[in-house]
């Protein structure tokens, strides 16, 4: 994976996708939106996922440059 890849990614991970989620559980919450639980709930296990494939990442990354 290319540095670029890896920082985007990482961003996604940290920034991105806790804001969205939330988001969507305030809206949800005030307007009414449909599956607030859901679609939060599948946002933390895509972010979950992501975090744990970049610390592979991370970790593997770290073992070549030693």
């Amino acid at each position: 994976m290319s540095n670029r890849t890896y920082d985007v990614l990482k961003w996604v991970a940290q920034i991105a996708l806790p804001a969205v989620g939330t988001l969507y559980f305030a809206l949800s919450s005030i307007w009414g939106l449909p599956m607030g639980e859901e679609v939060v709930g599948t946002i933390t296990a895509v972010d979950a996922f992501l975090g744990a494939l970049l610390g592979i990442s991370t970790a593997q990354y770290e073992k070549k440059k030693v």
